[in-house]
């Protein structure tokens, strides 16, 4: 069940929720504040940690095809540096590659085995998610955490399905379906065996459900909220979502 947008559109939804993050971070009085969602990290090290992922995966989509991970180029003085300038930079030299080279170049991607295309489309839409978590780490530690956009956290939720649980490995208990039912009207079925976890159609069964606004069911897939945010039915053997 596809509800990803456009290509151009999450470039827009990148530099978006990058610059939400970078806003909670720019009005945070003091950005060694600890992230409670993150805790070994703090707002400084959130934001140096989305400049770094966003340099890194400018590089592999310059690199185009590749077998191995790119090595960016290490930026002197960030110590130092206004990180929040040097994160926005990144932001842009992330988007700038990705629209040099369009949704269908190939390039080096960890998602491999997944069955997600390893294109520089698919870096675009996983960037908009891990954007959009962060910018809730960021306004978590600010004390005003807001949603996850809805056509974020709805085509999130099924990236999650598609790229966590495609490359997650065995399901070690004894198999199992679980509903995820978004309050916006979009459900997804994920079918846990011993060859792993994939999304089946709604003519199965199911275990157990979950329900909850799309926002809240992305949030806790990504563990940034408690499985008890959501409203549950049935149940799984040592059920975790991730």
């Amino acid at each position: 069940m596809s509800r990803t947008p456009a290509f151009e559109d999450l470039l827009v939804l990148i530099e978006d929720r990058s610059a939400a993050l970078r806003a909670a971070v720019a009005a945070a009085p003091d950005p060694d504040v600890r992230v409670p969602s993150c805790p070994e990290w703090s707002l400084r090290d959130l934001v140096r940690h989305l400049t770094d992922v966003h340099r890194f995966w400018a590089a592999a989509v310059a690199a185009g095809p590749s077998e191995k991970p790119p090595v960016p180029t290490p930026v002197a003085g960030t110590e130092q540096a206004d990180l929040v300038g040097l994160s926005a930079a990144a932001t842009q030299e992330l988007v700038g590659a990705l629209r040099a080279a369009g949704p269908a170049s190939g390039c080096w991607t960890w998602w491999a085995g997944s069955g997600v295309p390893t294109t520089s489309g698919a870096v675009a839409r996983h960037q908009v998610h891990e954007a959009a978590v962060h910018a809730f780490d960021a306004q978590l530690a600010t004390g005003a955490p807001q949603p996850v956009p809805e056509v974020v956290a709805l085509d999130g939720t099924a990236a999650f399905i598609d790229v966590a649980h495609g490359t997650a490995g065995p399901w070690p208990h004894r198999p199992a379906r679980v509903g995820l039912h978004a309050t916006e009207g979009a459900s997804w079925l994920i079918e846990l065996t011993g060859s792993g976890a994939r999304e089946v159609d709604g003519s199965h069964g199911t275990d157990a459900d979950l329900y909850g606004p799309a926002s809240d069911l992305l949030l806790t897939l990504h563990r940034r909220l408690p499985l008890d945010s959501l409203r549950g039915e049935g149940t799984v053997p040592s059920w975790r979502i991730s």
